[in-house]
């Protein structure tokens, strides 16, 4: 494996797929900025400060998305920015302004403006499958793919304002990036399941555990298909350092059905009792087996669905959550 002598900053480190990204970074042999929002919070620095490599070339900082002091004194010295750190909440949103689309929208140009003021070679932001869909007048028989934008208004009309925060940040992003001559790539996962190195649970793994408790909700329009969690941090460094690389980047295993999902795992565990699902739970839904071709072509190999579960379940059982 290539060692590389470089240092890169990556807001959010602390998370679900910025540990992952952190975990790789070092293994490769960059020096690592990664940002937290608490310095004095063991929840957020001691599995980062646990990483091989972290004593010798991870530095923690403290930053808020909406101070641009922290932020430029996260990037400083930087040659490439990993922007990750967005906040994910998909219930109870009782002021979205505030909760979702400000930190998302302000916070997203704040670090590019950062990343532009530093001098940064590349900058690579986490968007997510949710600034694609949901989009009902895309064609029903056209399989989605990165030229699809959520619909805004939908969301609106809604009240769906994950997917609407994610679609503004990344559409204002795009602007920023162009208007300044930004390089900007951005990656697109699906839901991002796997092994947890943080203490605390994502949405998406918590979306797993509401699945094993029972919960049949059935998640129409928003499931476009499983990722592993460790593909999409590869998937971050494969398009930092492929210089050929550029715009959006789909990143799922596959185009599928909630109800896929749901029957895949209760085929490998039959011994938790999930609930029925239609066979098809997102009508108008296309399924695909490749549909991140972006990535493929750029050398990506996608971690089954299968073993994202496995690896998923074995993750919940070894924090505890489920016996």
């Amino acid at each position: 494996m290539t060692t590389v002598q470089e240092t890169v900053c990556v807001t959010g480190g602390s998370g679900f797929i910025g540990s992952w990204l952190v975990r790789i970074l070092l293994d490769r042999g960059y020096f690592v900025n990664a940002t937290v929002q608490n310095l004095q919070d063991e929840g957020e620095t001691k599995h980062l400060k646990a990483l091989e490599g972290a004593e010798a070339r991870l530095r923690l900082v403290q930053m808020n998305l909406l101070d641009s002091d922290s932020i430029a004194a996260a990037v400083s010295g930087a040659a490439g920015v990993f922007h990750l750190a967005s906040p994910c909440i998909v219930d109870r949103v009782n002021d979205p302004e505030r909760q979702l689309l400000d930190p998302a929208v302000k916070g997203t140009i704040n670090v590019l403006r950062a990343a532009r003021d530093s001098g940064v070679r590349r900058v690579v932001v986490t968007s997510s499958i949710s600034a694609i869909i949901p989009n009902p007048a895309w064609p029903a028989d056209v399989v989605k793919d990165e030229s699809c934008w959520t619909d805004l208004e939908y969301c609106r009309q809604n009240e769906i304002w994950y997917p609407a925060s994610k679609t503004l940040a990344e559409k204002a992003a795009w602007d920023f990036a162009k208007e300044n001559e930004l390089d900007l790539v951005v990656v697109n996962p699906g839901t991002v399941m796997g092994p947890i190195i943080p203490p605390s649970i994502n949405a998406s793994m918590l979306m797993l555990l509401r699945l094993l408790q029972g919960c049949s909700e059935h998640y129409q329009d928003f499931y476009m298909g499983s990722v592993h969690v460790k593909d999409v941090a590869l998937a971050h460094v494969l398009l930092y350092e492929n210089s050929s690389a550029s715009g959006r980047h789909l990143c799922v295993e596959s185009i599928a059905h909630f109800s896929d999902f749901a029957s895949k795992f209760a085929q490998l565990f039959p011994e938790y009792n999930l609930p029925k699902f239609p066979k098809d739970t997102q009508p108008g839904l296309l399924r695909a087996q490749n549909p991140s071709k972006k990535l493929i072509n750029l050398g990506m190999q996608f971690i089954p669905m299968e073993q994202i579960i496995k690896d998923s379940v074995e993750s919940l059982k070894s924090k505890g959550y489920i016996t």
